[in-house]
């Protein structure tokens, strides 16, 4: 594991947009910000050293989508370089409401808010947040321990 993550700074990622994810007239089609958040919360925890399948595979944890609400301002076009933005914004003890931006340059394109819940893989119920994870992006380690997998 790195260490924790900042949470006063928004980690960013680049992403070109190519052809397979613009619409008949090369802009960008709505749905493909999500694909873009979803890509960069990936890569957030990659960066703070935790793995998504490993993290499943050690804790028996993962994230699901519960809530999205995404605000579209301006268009990006093929070719287009972005810098999609990750910073969490509410921490529970099983869920994370994560800020996110899409940026082409100093140009807003879109924004939004995903709330991300932690369920058991196997019986897909509500659970802590692993203190491996909670430690690495920075959460305060309150309560009991997280029964994790042997």
């Amino acid at each position: 594991m790195t260490a924790a993550a900042d949470p006063t700074t928004p980690f960013r990622l680049p992403l070109r947009v190519y052809w397979e994810d613009t619409d008949a007239g090369g802009i960008v089609f709505y749905a493909n910000y999500l694909k873009y958040f979803e890509r960069a919360r990936t890569e957030w925890l990659r960066a703070q050293g935790v793995g998504q399948q490993a993290l499943r595979e050690r804790t028996g944890a993962m994230f699901v989508v519960i809530d999205t609400r995404v605000r579209y301002r301006a268009p990006a076009r093929l070719d287009d370089l972005l810098h999609v933005t990750v910073q969490v914004r509410h921490a529970g003890k099983a869920a994370l409401t994560i800020a996110q931006q899409a940026w082409r340059g100093d140009t807003l394109l879109a924004d939004g808010e995903i709330r991300i819940g932690c369920v058991d893989d196997g019986t897909l119920r509500p659970r802590r947040i692993p203190s491996e994870l909670a430690a690495a992006i920075g959460l305060p380690a309150d309560g009991p321990p997280t029964q994790e997998r042997a």
